[in-house]
């Protein structure tokens, strides 16, 4: 299948600095010419962000719990074609594992996978001698990890460097490189801004990269690390293709290619780079569409996607974009098909923090002080472009946000021990919780199938135009920017709603007489839940305790700048109530 050169950065624990420094191994190895692929273990769309930044590809992710085991190796594959090197970035410590299941889902799993080396990456600021002791009982641990070498962070001085040698040398442990204290500095975005740095290639973003590039090129011996990834071996088996996954797909319906948008940046989608090529592969035209500054959707839209990487923090952005507001409502009113994941269920919302939002789904937003992360195993409620009625699926869920009512009177989705949560609403699929779709492909077929425009009556002797849908480089989905569509007028806070004396229903509308107007700033209830709830009150069912004050009254949410791999990222509330890396 491949023999890409490669290795997977861990550490024994959140906090060493693995994201820094598999950052700058991607920069410094680009800098010298070489062709670089980045991968995250798990669903942080951040760090991957970040990799893909610095690797001048996009940077994907390898969760064992969204796409399954069994897809790892092909995804790599399919990801790191063509590459002369390739880094992949652990999560959490090398054995963690959120579910218990280490020997899957951890990044040594993956490592085991893939049969890559480990570089360990361990913060020594406060060890000396007894760095080789929690060495080796990382490699004792596991008989089967191949762990290739260490690099020391935040080393005291040269001193302390050669007693770490030295032990080290004791148990015939490489070290690749030794990092001083100030070698790493913060210098990358807050993670409060998650991927829109990358995605709209802000200054501060690329200098980041390029000063954590630097460092590492001066720190690490990377001929002699380079090595070590060149003697991984060649994996078997297939890449992972998207246009193999509707190999046994049935026929789409007859008519045009149908334009989905896409929500992401000049330079990176708000979700996974696979949703794109699945839905290009599956006979889609793929747009894109930036929320946060462009004010119509693309000309001819049918559908809309908005992945779950989109910032809750951006929601003023959000909010003050009236005119896409209103291009959404008008949309998702239509009938066309709107998929919202994570804050793309917010931003359909009647309101988000006090913010007016699009008004689609009658439901309110505030934020919490408490994340709300973890995996959720869950049934769908409804028959929709996501998931026929009763299919199961893994998603995973990051929020700070929380929506009041929790569910519409269609839900989205249930899992155990948990009330229905998300919208369904005509052809709206709103959730907060977030899917991989190379675990889900039949996703993208359902999608473009829903979003297929019946076919126009034929001129007179005119022949059909035929054609296949080719999927996109495996270097990443390209969204094509077509020009929008005639802006739509819009005051800010006014409801938007169909034609006077139009009702539509699914896609057909179907005349019947003019409704009484809505007064100005007020928002129809189009997707309500079963009950209006109290002034204030906030629906928490199975989510974690949280401080329910207004915004205004509560302490501002953490904004800690990233310097180190999982720097600004908050443990999972105690208890277990939720899951995941925050």
């Amino acid at each position: 299948m491949t023999a890409v050169p490669r290795v997977v950065v861990s550490a024994p624990s959140s906090g060493h600095g693995k994201t820094a420094v598999a950052v700058g191994l991607l920069a410094a190895c680009a800098a010298r010419g070489l062709t670089a692929a980045g991968f995250k273990v798990g669903p942080d769309y951040t760090d991957a962000g970040y990799l893909g930044l610095a690797a001048g590809r996009v940077g994907r992710n390898l969760d064992p719990r969204l796409v399954g085991p069994q897809r790892i190796a092909p995804l790599f594959a399919h990801g790191s074609a063509g590459a002369d090197i390739a880094v992949v970035e652990g999560t959490m410590g090398l054995f963690d594992s959120l579910a218990g299941r280490a020997e899957s889902d951890s990044t040594a799993g993956v490592a085991s996978v893939l049969r890559a080396p480990v570089v360990l990456v361990v913060d020594v600021a406060a060890m000396g001698q007894s760095v080789a002791a929690l060495v080796h009982g990382f490699r004792a641990y596991d008989e089967l990890l191949w762990l290739g070498g260490v690099i020391l962070n935040r080393v005291a001085s040269d001193r302390h460097e050669q007693l770490l040698r030295d032990a080290l040398e004791d148990i015939g442990v490489p070290v690749f490189g030794a990092l001083r204290r100030r070698d790493l500095p913060a210098v990358l975005p807050a993670r409060q801004h998650g991927v829109v740095p990358v995605a709209h290639r802000t200054v501060e973003a690329l200098r980041a990269v390029r000063r954590l590039g630097e460092a590492i090129a001066g720190a690490v011996d990377l001929d002699r690390l380079l090595a070590v990834a060149r003697s991984a071996p060649r994996l078997s088996g297939e890449a992972w293709s998207a246009a193999a996954a509707f190999a046994d797909a049935p026929p789409l319906p007859a008519g045009r290619r149908p334009v989905i948008a896409v929500a992401g940046g000049p330079a990176l989608s708000y979700g996974y780079a696979e949703t794109a090529e699945l839905l290009a592969a599956a006979g889609a035209t793929v747009v894109a569409v930036d929320p946060l500054v462009d004010e119509a959707l693309p000309a001819g839209t049918d559908a809309l996607v908005i992945g779950g990487a989109l910032p809750e923090t951006y929601a003023e952005e959000l909010s003050a974009n009236r005119r896409l507001c209103a291009a959404v409502a008008e949309l998702a009113r239509a009938g066309r098909p709107v998929l919202a994941e994570g804050t793309g269920l917010l931003w359909l919302a009647r309101e988000f923090d006090g913010r007016p939002m699009c008004g689609v789904l009658d439901a309110t937003g505030v934020s919490m002080d408490q994340i709300v992360v973890g995996y959720r195993e869950a049934t769908a409620r409804a028959s929709t472009a996501v998931a026929p009625l009763g299919a199961r699926l893994v998603g995973y869920k990051h929020h700070r946000g929380v929506v009041n009512p929790r569910a519409g009177q269609a839900p989205a989705w249930t899992w155990a021990a948990g009330a229905p949560e998300g919208f369904v609403w005509r052809r709206v699929h709103a959730s907060q919780l977030t899917l991989h779709w190379a675990g889900n492909p039949e996703i993208a077929h359902r999608l473009v199938a829903a979003s297929t425009p019946p076919p126009a009556a034929p001129a007179p002797g005119a022949v059909p135009a035929q054609g296949g849908a080719p999927a996109p480089a495996n270097g990443g989905p390209v969204l094509t920017k077509t020009g929008p569509s005639a802006p739509v007028p819009a005051q800010a806070g006014a409801p938007v709603s169909a034609p006077a004396g139009v009702s539509v229903s699914g896609a057909a509308p179907v005349v019947q007489p003019a409704p009484a107007p809505v007064p100005a700033g007020a928002v129809p209830p189009v997707a309500s839940g079963s009950a209006a709830p109290a002034p204030g009150a906030v629906d928490l069912t199975d989510e974690p305790t949280a401080d329910v004050r207004p915004p205004a009254t509560r302490p501002a949410a953490p904004t800690t700048p990233v310097g180190t791999p999982d720097a600004g990222k908050a443990a999972p509330p105690a208890g277990g109530g939720a899951e995941g890396e925050a």
